[in-house]
């Protein structure tokens, strides 16, 4: 079974947030949808384009995995564990909120946008010991491992029985891939970048695609692209 999220039908910052234009596939902050609250595990995924000198100053959270992917420009993060550090494009970011931290994400270009995707992933326990972490993953033809309930390949550690996939594609190497599932898990797939057709489904640029109950997807690529799959319970 698969159901899309498409682009165009997600929620929205409210627009008195001038600085902001964030795009939300779930019920977040004003937007609320009693159909898209979360999906397995995964509770949030925004997709923010972050004006320059602007960004969310020092703000609290607790019990929660979160997951920043950088596509363009820079982040400069600063959290209660005493890091202060700056996210570039390419870069992706975990922080375990779990007992509680405070962090600040601003947009230190006095000229230029930043975009970006922020993931909330609930833990699979409460109360851990926050801890972040941040890095870089070569750009390469297929999958790429990003998060994993165990550590292996360099992928991020994540508290839940769930893992994240990035896959490069480009249609130069193969117009057509099959990938292949395991119906007694869920998938999520988010288009960061692209066009392709899914098992007759058509894709653009930041649509998603909720998957249950499925032995394989059926790729067909119409332009090189990019999205992450994630593997959940």
């Amino acid at each position: 079974m698969l159901r899309v999220r498409y682009a165009h039908e997600r929620g929205k910052s409210h627009p008195a947030i001038h600085w902001l234009k964030g795009y939300h596939s779930f019920s977040f902050a004003d937007y609320y949808s009693p159909h898209h609250m979360h999906f397995s595990h995964l509770r949030v995924i925004n997709e923010d384009i972050i004006a320059p000198q602007h960004g969310f100053d020092m703000h609290p959270h607790q019990d929660m995995e979160i997951l920043t992917y950088i596509l363009s420009g820079t982040i400069e993060h600063q959290d209660s564990m005493g890091n202060h550090t700056q996210l570039h494009a390419g870069e992706f970011q975990i922080m375990s909120a779990g007992s509680g931290v405070h962090h600040a994400e601003i947009n230190p270009n006095s000229e230029r946008d930043v975009h970006l995707y922020q993931i909330w992933i609930l833990p699979k326990s409460k109360g851990i010991t926050p801890r972040y972490q941040q890095g870089h993953f070569a750009d390469k033809e297929g999958a790429t491992l990003i998060l994993s309930p165990e550590e292996k390949e360099g992928a991020f550690y994540i508290h839940q029985d769930m893992s994240l996939w990035r896959w490069q594609l480009s249609v130069e190497q193969s117009a057509v891939k099959t990938i292949p599932l395991l119906p007694t898990r869920r998938y999520w797939l988010q288009l960061i970048q692209g066009q392709l057709r899914i098992n007759d489904i058509h894709l653009n640029s930041s649509d998603g695609l909720a998957i249950r109950q499925e032995n394989a997807l059926q790729i067909e690529l119409m332009q090189n692209s990019e999205f992450l799959l994630f593997d959940l319970v």
